[in-house]
């Protein structure tokens, strides 16, 4: 089966390198993307790209779906997983199964989430903008190399919001791959949603998965701090 991983914000399809390995190992065809108008920070900025936003990358990956052998499966990271639900809900008979590495559905009009802008771009904000739990199991080495795969994102992606209207994506067996919060909250929230959380709740078939022990560290990258964990888990969730 054709996997295809879409990158969160900022991140290029080399990101998936070190989880590739095991997909493979496991039978699947991973396919890493990298979604449209991502460039490296010393890139000079192309005027054709300032406007491109979420429908784009959700038609990129459309794109994808059509010219394989049906069904594939989806795997969206962070900000990925609005991408991966926006072109499940176009193609909902193309798609086997959805995993959410460390984010889950969204609602319809939902955003991934704002932050600040520099031009026509959103720069990586580095890793001290965000909250403990989302890197404390980055050591330096791997925050080192993660920068390798990062770039700037159109300033529009993060705040455009996702267009859904077929109902038929609830049905699509899902699976959450959590490195933060655990299964158990995921969950409680599932029972009683907040407004942001309507899409994970309104989904049918779906689990949770920790990717991590109580007592280890959490963190919001595992493609990056335990890509391994983060393969088998995969291949867990599609059967094999």
């Amino acid at each position: 089966m054709d996997v295809l991983l879409v990158p969160g914000l900022w991140l290029t399809a080399s990101s998936w390198d070190e989880v590739v390995p095991g997909l493979r190992a496991a039978g699947l065809a991973p396919v890493p993307l990298t979604m449209p108008g991502i460039r490296r920070g010393d890139i000079p900025p192309d005027p054709a790209t300032a406007d491109i936003g979420i429908g784009e990358w959700i038609d990129a990956v459309v794109a994808e779906i059509d010219r394989r052998e049906p069904p594939v499966a989806l795997v969206g990271h962070s900000g990925g997983g609005n991408v991966i639900y926006g072109a499940a809900d176009l193609r909902p008979t193309k798609v086997a199964h959805l995993v959410f590495l460390d984010t889950f559905p969204p609602s319809d009009g939902g955003i991934i989430s704002e932050f600040p802008v520099d031009d026509d771009t959103v720069p990586f904000p580095g890793w001290d903008f965000f909250d403990d739990d989302d890197v404390d199991d980055l050591h330096p080495d791997v925050r080192d190399r993660a920068m390798a795969h990062i770039g700037v994102v159109p300033r529009r992606v993060p705040t455009d919001p996702v267009s859904l209207t077929d109902d038929r994506r609830r049905e699509i067996p899902a699976t959450i791959l959590t490195n933060t919060v655990s299964p158990e909250q995921i969950e409680e929230i599932r029972q009683d949603p907040p407004a942001w959380a309507a899409g994970l709740a309104a989904h049918g078939p779906l689990r949770a998965v920790s990717l991590r022990a109580p007592d280890e560290a959490s963190g919001h990258w595992p493609q990056f701090s335990k890509p391994d964990a983060v393969a088998r888990a995969i291949a867990e969730a599609l059967g094999r």
